[in-house]
């Protein structure tokens, strides 16, 4: 990528001037600057596009470069990184993941030295340059091998952050962290070489387990969710670290942010009823914790079956994730489906329940949306259930 000629005055304001117009149009279009490889220019604006919401401080500086959409696509929000950023302590880390520089940046704003690393040297170049252009002076851009870099810097660090890839040229995409590149589960006996803490960022999709039958010396999880979608796992793992470990849910809503947090050890039990007059459906870090008796246990909820996971009150109480008022319990039944909701219009949830949800739809005719929230699930006898309820909460 010639950087030198995407900073042109002229092809700068023609990337700003289309940006969030759809690229199948302008595809289409003749390219106004010869000199530059259209696909490059079109690829400028889908990049800047994606980044207007996920990285408003890049979108709204000028003269910045973007990388190929994947490596936008992949890198960390600004919310989850600035998160990241508050988990590290002390003068120095080494991020061996560098990508598009996001968790760098804001890894800048907390400690005095940081070095970027990326394997791709065009990547690199962009980060160097955009760093420049947004004031980052404490900031090293090395291309490389992050392995080959932390031994020929031979200089330890009171932080390694690594995101490792979850792509293989042999396997595609990949699941478990030994499949990933670097190999973390192997190298990190080598990484505690040049620091004694260690931050992985892992996909959601990772099982909790899985990870910890691979890490040693894991001290917190952090699990990170975005307007109820799990975006990463944060594994703070600490060379002498033997104690119990730290399961830390958090889920960043438009003006809120929920958290809860409990040990991983934890021997709470749960307390079951039937239903009664509130519903509470725990945020997606909560779920994916797994942390459904924990939950349960310090807001003094009961749950409504072993595999449900929705808790039940007769009086409302704050709760991290969605709240609603029970207006009505049916059974499962055609007759009482035929009465209530056939041919209605309705939210739908399922938990702990044998027919899916587009199932449900076609089967009652049953329309998406308006106010009413039905939740098909289990109660305490086993018996098929559904839940019309009323939304408290967002």
């Amino acid at each position: 990528m010639k950087l030198n000629l995407l900073l042109k005055p002229e092809i700068q304001e023609y990337i700003i001037k289309n940006t969030g117009l759809a690229i199948s149009h302008i595809a289409f279009q003749k390219n106004p600057f010869p000199e530059i490889d259209f696909k490059i220019l079109l690829n400028q604006i889908e990049a800047r596009t994606k980044c207007k919401e996920k990285l408003s401080t890049w979108y709204n500086k000028k003269n910045i470069i973007y990388p190929i959409k994947i490596s936008v696509e992949q890198t960390s929000s600004e919310i989850t990184a600035q998160y990241k950023s508050e988990l590290i302590s002390g003068d120095s880390v080494i991020d061996l993941s560098g990508g598009f520089g996001v968790d760098a940046y804001y890894f800048s704003k907390k400690v005095k030295q940081v070095v970027h690393c990326e394997i791709n040297q065009e990547l690199s170049e962009i980060v160097y340059h955009n760093f420049k252009q947004l004031n980052i002076l404490n900031c090293t851009c090395i291309h490389g091998d992050s392995t080959e870099i932390l031994t020929n810097l031979y200089q330890t660090f009171n932080t390694i952050y690594i995101d490792p890839s979850r792509r293989s040229d042999i396997k595609g995409k990949v699941f478990m962290l030994k499949e990933c590149l670097p190999n973390v589960v192997e190298l990190q006996d080598f990484y505690y070489k040049f620091s004694e803490n260690i931050l992985i960022k892992t996909a959601p999709i990772l099982d909790i387990t899985a990870g910890l039958l691979e890490l040693k010396n894991v001290k917190t999880i952090h699990i990170v969710a975005v307007d109820n979608e799990v975006k990463e796992l944060l594994w703070e793992i600490n060379k002498d670290y033997i104690n119990e470990i730290t399961i830390k849910t958090i889920n960043f809503n438009k003006q809120t942010k929920e958290v809860f947090d409990f040990k991983l050890s934890s021997n709470s039990n749960s307390n079951y009823s039937l239903s009664k007059k509130f519903l509470y459906e725990p945020n997606s870090a909560i779920m994916k914790s797994g942390g459904f008796y924990e939950i349960g246990q310090r807001f003094s909820l009961d749950k409504l079956h072993q595999h449900s996971h929705l808790y039940t009150s007769d009086e409302i109480i704050t709760f991290p994730g969605r709240i609603f008022e029970i207006e009505k319990v049916i059974d499962y039944t055609k007759i009482e489906m035929k009465t209530n909701l056939e041919n209605k219009k309705a939210n739908i949830t399922t938990r702990n329940f044998p027919e899916t949800v587009e199932n449900i739809r076609k089967k009652w005719k049953i329309n998406d949306g308006g106010n009413k929230y039905c939740f098909f699930t289990t109660d305490i006898n086993n018996n098929k259930i559904v839940l019309i309820c009323t939304k408290i909460n967002s």
